[in-house]
């Protein structure tokens, strides 16, 4: 029996997990799942599936979770710590799907012990991208991407040499937008920003989506995990999501990975690696499906892909910036204190403030700084968003 835990375990990517190792529970042993808030989803998952430990991150539900598991074989726990603790105990194969800068130290964590970490907590690779795949290399772990983007471009390349490949293009749904007027969309509500075309997601995300930062992000991740420059990551708006990476070759050939938009796909491949598994995903009808669209992503529209540029070009410590002033924004337009369109000006303008009063771009990367770096943009980001009101 593979030994896996899973980070996150109550968000859509958590769920997704749980139901392909619901589906062959004899292929598998758990031993920690983890949660935000959602005790029930939580409790009553780790009992089904027998799980060694179940940690709550917010302290304040910590009795209703050991109120929940008790009479059972299942010990609970609660807090950021417990989490990372939870991460320390012996696993072959552990999702990282813990959504914002807080999947990173359980992440780290899980590496020291040399096994398999499926990463779908895009902050990881983007506020440390370069300390942690060192440090996966040095405890001889091993990082599979997760996201449905880099999971197409990591089959895509199997077999080849990174040394030809000239270009990778990330594509992207556009989001809820992605055919509005662009005068209206300072106006866009909440309610409109959370619902996605395609994919069934949680509202964060699913708001990412909306304003590309979620793509913005999938640039960086593809810069980090692949080692290619900037100028090789391209994103294209692909409305079907059907097609979800390409990889370009310097004969010119166009390696495309294709399935249905279903995040068990990439799931199931991280979990089943290095063999395929059968999985209880949708089989596309090509003929049915008939034609697939794509055009290029509008710069006004989506101004989160410049800054994602930018942060690469400078590196170093710009990402954790970046990744903390998304989420002080993100946080900003769900409490209705900034608009839609004012999120990518917070974050740009935070980013500046950052580098000019705060020296970023000269500070060492280490795990402490990374920390630093975010808990430092979440302030200045607050400032900023004031003088918006």
């Amino acid at each position: 029996m593979k030994t896996v835990s899973v980070f996150g375990a109550t968000g859509s990517i958590g769920q997704n997990t749980l139901d392909l190792i619901k589906c062959d529970p004899q292929a598998y042993d758990v031993v920690a799942l983890t949660g935000g808030r959602n005790v029930a989803q939580l409790a009553a998952d780790a009992i089904a599936l027998k799980a060694d430990i179940a940690v709550i991150d917010d302290p304040d539900c910590y009795a209703e979770l050991r109120n929940l598991l008790s009479g059972t074989d299942v010990d609970a726990a609660s807090g950021s710590a417990a989490i990372v603790e939870a991460a320390t105990r012996p696993c072959d194969w552990t999702m990282s799907a813990i959504v914002g800068a807080a999947g990173l130290a359980p992440g780290w964590a899980a590496l020291e012990q040399g096994k398999t970490l499926a990463l779908a907590n895009k902050e990881s690779l983007v506020t440390a991208g370069p300390i942690l795949m060192d440090h996966a290399t040095r405890h001889g772990a091993t990082v599979l991407p997760v996201d449905s983007e880099h999971s197409g471009v990591f089959q895509a390349l199997i077999g080849e040499d990174i040394a030809a490949v000239e270009r990778i293009i990330i594509t992207a749904s556009g989001g809820a937008f992605r055919d509005w007027p662009i005068e209206d969309l300072p106006n866009a509500s909440l309610a409109e920003a959370s619902s996605h075309p395609n994919w069934d997601m949680g509202q964060r995300i699913t708001i990412d989506s909306a304003s590309m930062f979620n793509k913005a992000m999938e640039l960086i991740e593809t810069k980090e995990f692949f080692g290619v420059r900037p100028d090789q990551i391209e994103t294209i708006i692909h409305p079907e999501s059907l097609i979800h990476a390409l990889v370009g070759f310097n004969d010119g050939a166009l390696m495309a990975h294709v399935g249905p938009h279903d995040m068990r796909h990439a799931i199931g491949f991280a979990l089943n690696w290095p063999v395929r598994k059968e999985l209880p995903v949708q089989r596309l009808d090509l003929a049915a499906i008939g034609s697939l669209n794509f055009k290029a992503p509008e710069d006004s529209r989506y101004p989160a892909l410049q800054i994602a540029r930018d942060v690469m070009d400078e590196g170093g410590l710009m990402g954790a910036g970046f990744t903390a002033a998304k989420e002080q924004a993100l946080d900003s337009f769900i409490a209705g204190d900034i608009g839609f369109m004012d999120m990518a000006p917070v974050v740009a303008k935070t980013l500046d403030t950052m580098t000019s009063r705060d020296g970023l771009k000269n500070v060492k990367m280490t795990l402490d700084t990374v920390n630093e770096i975010d808990q430092l943009a979440r302030v200045r980001a607050i400032e900023i968003t004031k003088t918006l009101r």
